[in-house]
This record gives structure tokens, C-alpha cells and sequence, in this order.
């Protein structure tokens, strides 16, 4: 056989057997058979050929011919008969790394927010999320006709038990069974009817803390809360505390940081100064003790820092919104 069709035969038998789809094997007829294919090209010496040597050229280019379109024939109906898919695999190849699970956005918060203050010798506490009135109103100085008793502002259930509407519900169950001293955070779930919207949800994250001891200032509360949020947000964010009521303390106040480019003031968290019938109810000694409660919301922390918009993307598990998280 002359030599350049013999090469071509061997390199056309390699390249068949090395064909795992049908896409490669169209890559080889056109590189072998096609306009300007090797067989093609081939063919084309013929005529540069003596008369005597054209015969047994071209048997040997049809011979080489027959062969490669035998071999495209056969590879052809093994791939479509297959049932194994038909792109090649190479098992040499280093594997995909699969794609690494993160904490959810809330969670991360939740953890920083405990964090800082475990740093500052809190303890971890939880409670039920299914409560009795009595933790989740009376013992926190809530009155009977308080619009938060209603059943439009808090989940009841038919055994007269209720959804904590606030995590407040862990520190009564705390001093009921701890003596003083106390340094406790309690986050959790808490759960309100509230209409769903951009910034409200029937479900949502709390922290509270209390404080307790024989000698506790409300400079106490301020300096916590200070060092907190400049640990949280930045160690030059300002604070504001600002005169408010809330049944359990006495006295309140609504803390604000500075937010913004023009300075302007933000609502962050609640707190204050223990309120003496608090004490009374969980059956703390009068004016033996005196502590300070605090209270936030993650949510409201996860989306100030992060410039999240709208509460319901922490619940709708969009792998999109999550894994900017991770």
C-alpha cells in the first residue's frame, strides 16, 4: 500500500476508536471524508500520477474510503442504540467539588449578636416557644386590658397557652428558678399575627438580656449597650438613648445609632431598668435586687447591615439571595 494512504488508514483507526459521541464522530467523517478532507485531498493526487500507478492509487484511496465510512457506519449505530449517555466521560478527570453549605444569613447574625456578649460574660439561655400567659404577660407587669393580650396581637391556642410573643418570657423563667447574680441573653423565636409585608413577618428573631445584681445602674445598661453596638456596627458608631415606656422597665428608653450620610438617627433596641413588680412576680426580695433588660431583633440587624430591603427574602430559600451569605 502506498504510504501516504496507509497513513491515513492508521490515523483514521485510532481516531475511530477513541469517538463517545455523535457530535465527535461528525468532527471525523468532515475531517476525513469532507471537502477538504485527508481522503478527498487524496484523491486529488491522482492526476499528478502516470497512467500505470492511477489504478492502483485509487483502489488503494477507495480501500481507505470504505474503510473509514465502514467505521463511522458501525461507531454511529452503537451511540444511537445506546442507552448511556452519549458525551464522553473521563474518569481521569478530577471530580466537581460540590458546592459548600453556609449558615443562613440569620443565623450568622444571631451568633456575632451572642457572641459579643458572651465576650462580656452573658449566658445562653432558652425557653418554650409555647407559653402561659402569665410568663408572656403577667409576670412582665402587662396588664389585663394591655391591647398585646388580644388575640389580634398574639397566637392562642385552644388550651389557653400561646406563642411567645417575645423572648422576655426566658428571663421570668430564669429568676424563677436562678438566684442572683444573673447575666443571661435569651435569643429565639417569637411570633406575632402580623400581616406579611416588607417589614413584618408572623415570625421573627429576638434577643433579650438581663442583668442582675445588688448594685446595677442604668450607666450600667448604657455601657453595655455602647461597647455592644460599636462592636457590632463599628467602633465609631454613636448612640442615642431616648426616654419610652415599656411595662417591664422602669425606666425605658428606645436606643438609636446614627445612621446615614446626613447624621440622621435610627431605631435599634429597647431597654431599661428593671421593673420592682418584675422582681414581685418571679418572688425576688423588694429593693434587694436590681437589674437591666434589653431587647432587639435580628432581622432588623441582618438587614441594616447587610442593605436588605424586604424581611420575607430571609424565608423564601432563594439560593440566589442565600448564597451571597456563604
Amino acid at each position: 500500500m502506498n504510504t501516504a494512504t496507509a497513513l491515513v488508514e492508521q490515523e483514521a483507526d485510532i481516531a475511530l476508536r477513541g469517538i463517545r459521541s455523535l457530535d465527535d464522530l461528525e468532527r471525523l467523517r468532515i475531517y476525513f471524508l469532507g471537502k477538504n478532507g485527508k481522503v478527498t485531498l487524496l484523491m486529488g493526487h491522482l492526476k499528478t500520477l502516470a497512467p500505470e500507478d492511477r489504478k492502483l492509487f485509487g483502489q488503494q484511496i477507495n480501500r481507505v474510503k470504505v474503510f473509514i465510512e465502514s467505521g463511522i457506519s458501525d461507531l454511529k449505530e452503537k451511540l444511537l442504540s445506546t442507552d448511556t449517555p452519549r458525551e464522553f466521560f473521563d474518569e481521569t478527570l478530577p471530580p466537581i467539588a460540590p458546592r459548600a453549605g453556609a449558615l443562613h444569613p440569620i443565623t450568622q447574625t444571631l451568633r456575632e449578636i451572642c457572641q459579643i456578649f458572651t465576650k462580656m460574660g452573658f449566658e445562653i439561655v432558652d425557653g418554650p416557644e409555647i407559653e402561659t400567659e402569665f410568663h408572656n404577660f403577667t409576670a412582665l407587669n402587662i396588664p389585663l386590658d394591655h391591647p398585646s393580650r388580644e388575640s389580634f396581637d398574639t397566637f392562642y391556642t385552644p388550651s389557653k397557652h400561646l406563642l411567645r410573643s417575645q423572648t422576655s418570657t426566658v428571663q421570668i423563667r430564669v429568676m424563677e428558678e436562678t438566684k442572683p447574680p444573673i447575666r443571661i441573653i435569651a435569643p429565639g423565636r417569637v411570633y406575632r399575627p402580623d400581616t406579611v409585608d416588607a417589614s413584618h413577618s408572623f415570625m421573627f428573631h429576638q434577643i433579650e438580656g438581663l442583668l442582675v445584681d445588688q448594685k446595677v445602674t442604668f450607666s450600667n445598661l448604657k455601657g453595655v449597650l455602647n461597647l455592644f453596638l460599636r462592636e457590632l456596627f463599628g467602633s465609631k458608631t454613636k448612640t442615642r438613648f431616648r426616654p419610652h415606656f415599656f411595662p417591664f422597665t422602669e425606666p425605658s428608653v428606645e436606643v438609636d445609632i446614627a445612621w446615614g450620610s446626613r447624621s440622621g438617627w435610627l431605631e435599634i433596641l429597647g431597654a431599661g431598668s428593671v421593673d420592682p413588680n418584675v422582681f414581685k412576680a418571679v418572688g425576688y426580695p423588694a429593693g434587694k435586687w436590681q437589674g437591666f433588660a434589653f431587647g432587639l431583633g435580628v432581622e432588623r440587624i441582618a438587614m441594616l447591615r447587610h442593605g436588605i430591603t424586604d424581611i420575607r427574602h430571609f424565608y423564601e430559600n432563594d439560593l440566589r439571595f442565600l448564597r451571597q451569605f456563604s
